[in-house]
């Protein structure tokens, strides 16, 4: 039975994802069809390297992240792998207004964690923003937030729900895009004993972007969980560099993570984060 709601779930997830893509892929064939007498240049590398630092950015990408965090549980000898699905389909309400929806399918592999080692997947989540034009470099965009567990063993994190409210802020200035994310979200039922989902997270950002595509990112992922009165503090530096293949474009990232706090029993001390992200423009 555990397995059967699973599947249902994650297919859910990605009919709802698929969705999104194939809609606004549609919409944006359409448009481009009725303007090719008045086509534009398309989009170079150093242009989408920094679309991708943009979290309101008008482009379609499928980023695939990879994590790793260690000294782990009770004993601190556990560790745990994690990825991320996180397709990102903004859809376009007209008059330069956006908004996007970014579902996020997270899996994990634990290994040793307090006895426990297996994989399986863990939870869904979808960050929404309504992105308005603004006419500046700043911009900012607000939306509902829900996450909700694929599993109910509680070997994987909360077998909460969540819902809430997301919002971002951030500015354009020249190869720089800096700014702040962030959600709060309360618990709307489920079983607490493996957590809850009564959680504020920010995440300051900043990158620098090249005119070769590379692109220098540092964030804080801090989130802070009113029942515990804890924060898992995550810091994150890496680089990226993107590529075109054929007419794929695709972007490759590498960085470091260090845990200035942590949960109990939580990721603690160094960790790693890569990610490959595909990009469809147009």
């Amino acid at each position: 039975m555990t397995r059967i709601k699973i599947n249902v779930a994650l297919w859910s997830a990605i009919t709802f994802a698929n969705a999104c893509f194939a809609a606004e892929i549609s919409a944006r064939a359409e448009v481009a069809d009725a303007t090719k007498a008045a086509s534009s240049a398309p989009m170079d590398k150093e242009e989408m390297a920094k679309q991708l630092a943009n979290p309101l950015a008008n482009m379609i990408s499928m980023p695939i992240q990879w994590s790793y965090g260690g000294q782990m549980g009770a004993n601190q000898q556990g560790s745990n792998q994690t990825v991320l699905l996180q397709p990102v389909a903004p859809i376009n309400l007209g008059g330069g207004d956006l908004f996007i929806v970014r579902p996020i399918l997270a899996a994990a592999a634990m290994n040793s964690l307090n006895g426990f080692s297996g994989y399986g997947v863990s939870s869904i989540t979808i960050e929404s923003f309504f992105a308005p034009k603004t006419g500046s470099s700043w911009i900012w965009g607000v939306g509902p937030y829900v996450s909700a567990p694929l599993n109910n063993t509680g070997n994987f994190g909360s077998l909460q729900t969540g819902v809430g409210v997301t919002g971002v802020v951030l500015n354009r200035d020249g190869p720089w895009t800096y700014g702040l994310l962030g959600y709060r979200s309360w618990s709307a039922g489920g079983n607490a004993a493996y957590g809850t989902q009564n959680n504020l997270y920010g995440q300051p950002f900043v990158a620098y972007t090249t005119k070769s595509a590379w692109t220098y990112s540092a964030n804080m992922q801090a989130l802070y969980n009113y029942d515990t009165g804890r924060t898992s503090n995550p810091l994150y530096a890496g680089v990226s560099k993107l590529e075109v293949f054929g007419k794929q474009p695709v972007q490759f990232s590498l960085g470091a993570t260090y845990y200035v706090s942590s949960t109990p029993e939580g990721p603690q001390g160094w960790g790693a984060r890569a990610t490959l992200t595909f990009i469809f423009p147009e």
